[in-house]
Parts: C-alpha cells; sequence; structure tokens
C-alpha cells in the first residue's frame, strides 16, 4: 500500500456526423475496404481540406455540457508521423489551440460518493486508416475508409488513483457524448475507444512517475484490467530496483498483459505546425450561445429529476441515468404503469435489465417495449397479479407471447383475492398440520414462513400475499 498510482485517459470519440471532418465522403461504418476514402483523404496533390461545421458544432456542445472554456479562436496543425494507414504523412489535429480548454466532470464511486475529474482539453482531429493483420498471409492490409472521420479527442487531468475511477470516468463520459447525440459510443465499431497513460509513485510525494501509454482499449473490463496489470507491472520493477521506461504499450486482452510497442514520443518529435490550409477558426459569442440553448437535460440533472420527482434512491435514478436510452425507456413506462415510478424501477433495473445482460442485448433491442411493461406493472398495482406471478408473465413478454393482459387471461394467472376462499384453504391447511401448529404456538416462529408457503403452493402462487400473511396471523394467533 506504499504506492499510489495516476491515471489519466485520452478518450477517443468519433463524432456522428454523415461526412468527413475535411471531406464530404461518407462515415457510415461497414462499407467495402478502401470504397469511402475520396481524394482529399487520401492527400492527392491540388486537393483542399474544408472544415466540417457540423463537426464544430458537437465539439462546442460537449465543451458547454462540461463547463469548459469554449476558445473564440482554434487553429488546426498537422501532425508528422509515418505509418502505413495515414495517407497524407501527417494528421490534423489541433496542438497549442484547441477548440474546447479546462472544464470538469463529476463521477460516482461506491457509497454514493462524487469525484470531479479535471478535463485539460477537448480537441478537433481526423482519424487515421485501419492496418488489418489477419488473412494476409503474413502481410498487412490498409483499409483507409476510417482516414479524415471526425474524432473529439478528450484529455483528462492525471486526476483518477484507481482503474474503478478511471472505468467510471470513462462511462461517465461515454454517457455524457450520447446524451448529447454527437457520438453513438458504439465501441465495437471503434467509436468510442481510449488511450489510458499509467504511472505510480510513492504515496505523499508530488512529482509524477514515469508514465506509460496504453493504447486504443475498446471496452470497459479491458481499460481496467490493463490499468490493473500495468499498476502492478510498474510496482514490480521498482521494487525490483528497475527504472521504468516511458513507452507506448498495447494491452493484450487474450493473455491480460501489456506490451512494449514503441518509446514515448513527445510533441515535438512529431514537428506540429499550423496546417497552411486551413483558416484559424473564429467563432463569435451569439454562435456559442445558440449552440448553448440546443443543450438536452444531462445526466445530472436527470438524476436529480429523477430523484425529487419519482421518489426515487440516488443509486436508483444514477443506475436509470447512466445512458439516455434506459432514461427514456424508464420514463416511458412510468407513464405507461400509470406513474407507479418505484416499482418501474425495480423492474428496468432488476428483470429487463437482467435479461438483456444475459441475451448480451441493448435495451432498444429488447422485445418487451415501454408499453408493455408498463402494462404488466399497472396489474401489480391493481392486485391483479402478485409480484412472484408477475415473473412468468414478464418471461412469456420476453419470448413473444403476446401483452401482459392477454398472457394474464390466456394462463389462468389472476391473482386470488376472494378473502373467503383464501380462508378456507389456511382453515384445511392448519386442520392437516396439526404438529407444525403446536410447534408455532410454542414459540418457533419460522414455522409461519411453512404456512405461506403451504398457502401459496395450494393457490398455485395466485393468492395475495399480503392477505395470506393477514389471515394467517389471524388464524395462527388466536
Amino acid at each position: 500500500m506504499q504506492w499510489e498510482s495516476v491515471i489519466g485517459l485520452e478518450i477517443h470519440t468519433q463524432l456522428a456526423t454523415r461526412s468527413k471532418i475535411f471531406s464530404g465522403a461518407s462515415t457510415v461504418y461497414g462499407a467495402e475496404a478502401n470504397t469511402q476514402a475520396c481524394v482529399v483523404d487520401l492527400g492527392m496533390p491540388g486537393t483542399l481540406p474544408v472544415l466540417n461545421t457540423e463537426a464544430v458544432r458537437m465539439a462546442v456542445k460537449f465543451g458547454l455540457a462540461i463547463g469548459a472554456h469554449i476558445a473564440p479562436r482554434s487553429i488546426f496543425a498537422r501532425k508528422n508521423y509515418f505509418y502505413p494507414d495515414l495517407p497524407k504523412g501527417y494528421q490534423i489535429s489541433q496542438m497549442e489551440l484547441p477548440i474546447v480548454g479546462k472544464g470538469q466532470i463529476d463521477i460516482e464511486l461506491d457509497g454514493e460518493q462524487t469525484k470531479t475529474i479535471g478535463i485539460t482539453r477537448a480537441h478537433l482531429e481526423e482519424d487515421a486508416g485501419k492496418s488489418l493483420h489477419e488473412d494476409f498471409h503474413g502481410m498487412s492490409g490498409i483499409d483507409l475508409n476510417r482516414a479524415g472521420t471526425p474524432l473529439l479527442e478528450i484529455v483528462s487531468e492525471p486526476d483518477m488513483r484507481s482503474a474503478t475511477e478511471a472505468v467510471a470516468y470513462m462511462r461517465k463520459i461515454h454517457s455524457l457524448v450520447q446524451y448529447l447525440e454527437i457520438c453513438d459510443g458504439n465501441m465495437q465499431e471503434g467509436s468510442f475507444r481510449c488511450d489510458a497513460n499509467v504511472s505510480i509513485r510513492r504515496k505523499g510525494q508530488k512529482k509524477l512517475g514515469t508514465r506509460a501509454e496504453l493504447k486504443n482499449i475498446n471496452s470497459f473490463r479491458f481499460v481496467e484490467r490493463a490499468i490493473n496489470y500495468e499498476i502492478e507491472r510498474q510496482i514490480d520493477i521498482l521494487e525490483g530496483g528497475g527504472k521504468v521506461i516511458q513507452e507506448t504499450r498495447l494491452y493484450d486482452s487474450d493473455n491480460n498483459t501489456t506490451r512494449a510497442m514503441r518509446s514515448k514520443e513527445e510533441a515535438n518529435d512529431y514537428r506540429y505546425f499550423p496546417d497552411p490550409d486551413l483558416l484559424p477558426v473564429d467563432l463569435e459569442e451569439a454562435y456559442i450561445d445558440q449552440i448553448k440553448q440546443t443543450l438536452p437535460e444531462l445526466p445530472n440533472e436527470k438524476k436529480k429529476r429523477f430523484i425529487s420527482d419519482f421518489g426515487l434512491s440516488a443509486y436508483d435514478a444514477s443506475t436509470l441515468t447512466s445512458s439516455k436510452p434506459m432514461a427514456d425507456y424508464y420514463e416511458a413506462v412510468v407513464k405507461a404503469s400509470g406513474n407507479e415510478a418505484k416499482l418501474s424501477a425495480n423492474w428496468v433495473i432488476g428483470e429487463l435489465s437482467g435479461a438483456l445482460n444475459k441475451a448480451n442485448l441493448n435495451i432498444k433491442d429488447t422485445s418487451v417495449n415501454e408499453k408493455m411493461l408498463g402494462g404488466m406493472i399497472k396489474r401489480i398495482a391493481d392486485n391483479t397479479i402478485s409480484g412472484k406471478i408477475a415473473k412468468q408473465v414478464f418471461e412469456a413478454m420476453w419470448n413473444n407471447e403476446g401483452e401482459a393482459d392477454a398472457i394474464i387471461e390466456s394462463k389462468g394467472l389472476k391473482q386470488v383475492t376472494d378473502s373467503g376462499a383464501i380462508e378456507k384453504i389456511i382453515d384445511d391447511i392448519i386442520a392437516a398440520n396439526p404438529t407444525q401448529l403446536e410447534q408455532y404456538r410454542t414459540g418457533k416462529d419460522k414455522l409461519f414462513s411453512f404456512f405461506v408457503g403451504q398457502t401459496m403452493k395450494q393457490t398455485q402462487g395466485k393468492a395475495n400475499p399480503k392477505q395470506v400473511n393477514d389471515i394467517l396471523k389471524k388464524k395462527l394467533n388466536p
């Protein structure tokens, strides 16, 4: 415990524009290799880049959402390096004057604690192409469809002290860019990925240690595993008397290790200079104010509203607002259920989320839509069915057997609420179990559950649980 980790993330967010940042080529994912790279993306002689104003608008939108300074003037620069999937020999990015300056975002940790993470900057840049190493018999293939795709690189301060905090921060940014509708957040397609800068130092030490950069990690689980491995690797080196080398490393998810890729470059290695083909971006205050008016209700604001309007706990509200699709789904369920807010939260967080996770599905792909789930919850609330029977109804809805009312009717699942009928069943059970009755009345209180269980068994789970409990208390304690 004498070591402290220091972590910062560089998150590459692919902006949800229809065309590339400096050309009119399409950004649609999944096209045949090298069919969406035009002469501008390839840097052909005589071509000139033209800035996509939608990418600028999205960057400003993000900056406003994190309370950042929006630069009235920003400049594009050329970042020079050679790599086979970088056709121009340089990447157009921003260095000294990025469009988004310092901001911050709050993350939630265990125990409902929050921590503020500083954001150093967010700058616009173009993506490179993609190198493919499989199925080429010892060679690499180059797909340039991605070249020129607009990215917003979000650079945090080194404010995180554990992999858990890093994942919480990454999730919060992932949620935010989807709320803002500036990125689809699809990590499998590479729309949202990050580099992690990791170093360690003695506890209480102010000076930062030598960092390693872990490149292009595209899942929350891998980010956590990669950072934890790297922390242990650096501790082992220092405790063994060695020195950590500043370098770029790749995470191998199959073996859960990191391996050296190249020595870490500094800014001067890239020979940055202003791009002579692109004018500075000058933003008027009225333009920024106009974008501010378009900001949606953001996660923190929605969480506060869910707590105040729906009476939810901070944990439930945080879970439900962690993604915009889930928050929208939940609100629609509440409406369809007749404003059963707490019961709706329990079912969305519990049964629905569990089924989605098991099937590896997104909430947008669920077979149980908002109206269906809300309709079922309405039947729990009006005592048509019990919570236990509701699980059978949900499973049937999940398997596309129809809506709640039709399933309840066809399967005969209506709850027994006739007090007289329940009382008669209980009388028969008590008469058939004199030994258990005597034991209960002499102090074995746990046998109360036995009588509840027998009653529910006799009614095939259809008896109203509250009525069963009330009648049993009266009958067993004369």
